[in-house]
């Protein structure tokens, strides 16, 4: 079942969050790589910002899974999507994606690690595309607000919504 994750999950969030970002560990740069991946006083941050959670309940023994969205200027951001490491590989993330991406009436990008091979493919198969550069540079400066060594270590997927926009726009990144 998916839910909008409420303060009372706050723990749960970010239990999950750290459990799964465990398989950066060794995979992303070193320099990026932080233990505990994402502190209590970040995540907090996040939320105070607008990044809202949805969570997947599995029966009976809590959220299993979370994923955020944040409204910024004119797009949609998907957030840190993880699913913890005992359910993994079992619908969740995409059901939780699935489930965000019917609600918004706006383009959608998400942002991850480049060399999180698994997380950029996951989103390909729902449709998303990786932006080139400059491009995926110039929407990470946007509507991000990370370091420059994460903006060289990322990548930036786009839905359909934003691809249509950016093509038939003016030049707009």
């Amino acid at each position: 079942m998916i839910r909008r994750c409420t303060a009372e999950d706050f723990d749960r969030i970010l239990a999950i969050i750290n459990d799964a970002a465990e398989a950066y560990r060794g995979v992303i740069p070193d320099d990026r790589w932080k233990d505990p991946y994402m502190p209590a006083e970040e995540l907090a941050d996040e939320i105070a910002a607008g990044v809202e959670f949805d969570g997947y309940e599995v029966g009976g023994t809590g959220l299993a899974g979370v994923m955020g969205v944040q409204p910024v200027e004119d797009v949609t951001l998907i957030r840190h999507a993880y699913v913890a490491t005992a359910h993994r590989r079992s619908g969740i993330g995409s059901a939780l994606l699935r489930g965000l991406l019917e609600r918004q009436d706006r383009p959608v990008l998400i942002g991850t690690w480049a060399a999180a091979e698994w997380a950029v493919g996951f989103y390909r198969r729902h449709g998303f595309e990786t932006v080139p550069e400059p491009g995926k540079s110039e929407l990470l400066r946007r509507y991000w607000t990370v370091p420059e060594r994460q903006i060289e270590t990322s990548v930036v997927l786009a839905d359909a919504r934003w691809r249509a926009r950016a093509a038939s726009g003016p030049a707009r990144t």
